[in-house]
């Protein structure tokens, strides 16, 4: 038996002219910032970029990760889990207060668990029970607990052999997985359970429900019945794992997302007059652009622009296939990075982003860097194009599959200089229209890099549907915007040479 999530794969994108079309204004603004860099010249500014970032700036660069609390507030999440707040001089709440969370159920977001209500979580709405299946069947079952759900797992059992795999949410208290039966091998009677743990205090309050019975008819033959069914886990990094939740692994299956993924770094003001910088790093891909004599990377909006200081970032530095250094990590060596060092000339941001602060801003955290073809280059590697050295993917401008398995790769930093990635399905997040991947859990310096759904395993490519954003404080799980006609229409004004950027960007309005 393999599990796998089945759906209509939407493949339609929007490029080039139709993207273009989608542009209703655009527009540079100032900004208390040094640009980006100007237009470089016989590889001047990647030359500069690189020799920026001595020693002691990397280490002092820490991870741009934003977070929000339990009562909505925005919060920058330094690398020893420290919580700044972001717009505001508010602390971060250690108060167990229940906020929205994906799918519209209720759980703790921070801080320390419930004392607990002394119940157990309660299940419903089983299915199947009592029924015969055929070769693909989407489990479900109804969790609710006063003191929030954290964890769902379905136990499926034949014979002296049992899988338990983590459920995912797919709807309001409705947790979900679609299996799919290996035809006659799998033939015969089953059984499955609910494993539903809390949020209340010592490690949560525990439900087993069940078992629940079932037939699974393939239509195959009998399955020999000294050969025991396979289980449904996949094999931790493997490039075979084609089902199975995946929170925080190594991606082993290099591929285009390895190539066109990379680190960045960058400097962001610390306050409104800009007179002091903060390092930070960030994650982002190159993206298919159709445009000629630049090339664009797709990234967080948080890391292109500083929506509390009003900035652009600086010195930024793009670092494609950082996994495949011969260093020890990250040095900032161009040398040894296998595709070397290259400089942006300047970031594209939604006017969204711009006029309000995180948390209000989610939905447009989205943004591109762009990135000319002649002398950005530094380093290890061939000048030229970004997008023709490191390849590309393509960005599709259309709504996903929820509930259909999604990728989310980036760049930790705390397993630097591994490319991780986190796999499940895909799921929405009620409180800011998100989509959401539960489970995963990438570390600081994953944010901007890409989802992709669906992911062809084989050569470590597919569509963009996504990127890393954000979480909640003390929580696991990873929101990402919808790239839909605003993404589009920004991605638009990265493509319009026309516009010309002022203090290291052009800020669309779409």
């Amino acid at each position: 038996m393999a599990m796998r999530t089945q759906g209509i794969v939407y493949r339609t994108a929007l490029a080039g002219a139709a993207v273009a079309a989608l542009l209703v204004g655009a527009s540079s603004v100032g900004a208390q910032a040094r640009p980006v860099g100007a237009q470089p010249s016989g590889g001047a500014t990647a030359d500069a970029n690189a020799s920026y970032w001595t020693p002691a700036r990397r280490a002092a660069a820490e991870p741009r990760d934003l977070v929000v609390d339990r009562r909505g507030l925005g919060y920058l999440e330094r690398s020893n889990g420290a919580l700044e707040p972001y717009g505001h001089s508010v602390a971060a709440s250690s108060t167990p207060v229940l906020a929205s969370a994906p799918g519209g159920s209720t759980r703790p977001q921070a801080g320390p668990p419930s004392n607990g209500d002394g119940e157990a979580p309660v299940v419903s709405d089983v299915d199947p029970d009592g029924i015969t299946i055929g070769a693909t069947y989407g489990f479900g079952a109804t969790v609710t607990d006063n003191d929030g759900i954290k964890s769902v797992d379905f136990v499926l059992t034949q014979g002296s052999s049992s899988t338990s795999v983590p459920a995912s949410l797919v709807g309001t208290d409705r947790y979900g997985v679609t299996f799919d039966f290996t035809p006659g091998l799998a033939d015969g009677p089953w059984s499955w359970t609910i494993v539903a743990r809390d949020n209340s205090r010592r490690g949560g309050t525990v439900t087993t429900a069940g078992p629940y019975d079932f037939t699974v008819d393939t239509g195959g033959a009998a399955p020999p019945t000294t050969e025991p069914p396979p289980t449904t886990q996949p094999p931790t990094g493997s490039c075979e794992n084609s089902g199975g939740t995946v929170e925080n692994d190594p991606w082993t299956c290099g591929g285009q997302v390895q190539t066109a993924t990379g680190r960045i770094y960058f400097e962001m003001p610390a306050n409104r007059r800009g007179n002091r910088w903060n390092g930070y790093v960030c994650s982002g891909t190159a993206v298919d652009d159709q445009t000629q004599a630049t090339s664009i990377i797709l990234t967080a909006a948080h890391c292109v622009y500083d929506d509390v200081n009003k900035a652009f970032a600086r010195n930024v530095l793009f670092i494609p296939d950082q996994a495949g250094t011969t260093g020890s990590g990250t040095d900032l060596n161009c040398s040894n990075d296998p595709l070397g060092c290259w400089s942006p000339s300047y970031g594209v941001v939604d006017r969204d982003w711009t006029t309000r602060t995180f948390p209000a801003n989610i939905p447009y955290d989205y943004a591109y860097y762009v990135v000319p073809d002649t002398g950005a280059h530094t380093g290890a590697g061939a000048n030229g194009s970004l997008a023709e050295i490191a390849g590309t993917l393509p960005i599709r401008f259309s709504s996903p599959v929820v509930g259909d398995r999604a990728h989310a790769l980036g760049y930790s930093y705390s397993d630097d200089p591994n490319f991780m990635y986190c796999a499940e399905d895909l799921a929405t997040e009620s409180s800011y229209g998100d989509y959401w991947l539960a489970h995963c859990g990438l570390s600081g310096g994953s944010s901007g890099g890409p989802w992709i759904q669906p992911m062809d395993e084989s050569s470590g490519s597919g569509p963009i549907i996504s990127l890393n954003s954000w979480g909640y404080s003390g929580s696991p799980g990873m929101g990402g915007p919808p790239l839909t006609t605003s993404a589009a229409c920004v991605f638009g004004a990265a493509q319009n040479s026309t516009l010309t950027p002022v203090d290291g960007g052009i800020v669309a309005t779409c």
